[in-house]
């Protein structure tokens, strides 16, 4: 007779904000799940940073397209009431798009006001959400003179697929445009409580499913726990470029899916009917 095992509990790395969220998702489809979340994010604290910010903000509609490169991005580029008049700039300015690399990143732009006649994203049914998946869709907009505006995090250039980032600016530079990069945000290292420090170790061999959205959660990880071993860990990674950094960190088990919530859902619950 067929049995079917209980999934295994999830524990959820993103940042705070979006790891709850995640949790309750996960919970409201009989999955357990517990956050800890692996990336810290704060407003910039660098007074230079902090003035080009506000000089990009006011320039938003001298862009031929903005790029948001997540949820984070959206919501501290319109923060301190920025919102309102920063939306009704971007309508008056006929010829800027906001460009969102999946899903969350769309939900935030709607949330903040946009509507979704300017936002331009990959497909619900692209293989990924990502700079290339993206590119694939905005290419005609771009020729020579245009200049795009990406908003991102200030932490190292690798994280939150910093490379792709790098990678669209070229395809941007081939066909005749230019790239500023602004920074919205700070990403950082958590700082690993004595609870969150046991629920890692535990979570390292007995099963739980690691939901890995970031190569920097899994730096921050290895980092916060030295000596951990994880060859009995398993991870469910949502890009190949993180599923290379968990096999690297030593994960015994690397899982891919798409990062969309039902794609999580069904890779969590498959693997565990017996």
């Amino acid at each position: 007779m067929l049995s079917v095992a209980a999934p295994p509990r999830a524990i959820v790395t993103r940042p705070a904000r979006e790891a709850a969220q995640w949790v309750a998702d996960l919970q409201a489809h009989g999955i357990a799940a517990a956050a800890l979340p692996l990336i810290a994010i704060g407003a910039v604290a660098d007074p230079a940073l902090r003035e080009a910010l506000q000089r990009a903000r006011a320039r938003l509609g001298s862009y031929r397209a903005v790029m948001f490169v997540s949820g984070n991005a959206v919501q501290y580029f319109f923060e301190e009431n920025q919102a309102p008049g920063l939306v009704q700039q971007a309508l008056a300015a006929i010829n800027t798009r906001v460009w969102a690399p999946g899903p969350g990143t769309v939900a935030a732009l709607h949330q903040a006001g946009l509507p979704a006649s300017r936002i331009d994203a990959p497909g619900a049914d692209a293989a990924q959400f990502d700079s290339e998946a993206l590119w694939q869709v905005v290419a005609p907009q771009i020729g020579p003179g245009d200049r795009v505006l990406v908003v991102r995090g200030s932490s190292a250039p690798a994280a939150e697929g910093g490379n792709g980032r790098e990678w669209l600016a070229g395809r941007i530079g081939a066909a005749g445009g230019a790239v500023d990069f602004v920074a919205a945000y700070e990403r950082r290292a958590p700082r690993l409580d004595a609870a969150g420090q046991a629920l890692a170790r535990t979570a390292a061999g007995d099963g739980s499913l690691w939901l890995l959205s970031s190569s920097e959660a899994v730096a921050h990880l290895a980092a916060a726990l030295p000596g951990q071993d994880w060859s009995r860990a398993r991870a469910l990674a949502t890009h190949p470029r993180i599923a290379q950094a968990a096999r690297a960190a030593g994960f015994g088990t690397v899982l891919e899916c798409r990062p969309s919530l039902a794609e999580v859902v069904a890779s969590i619950e498959s693997p565990h009917e017996q």
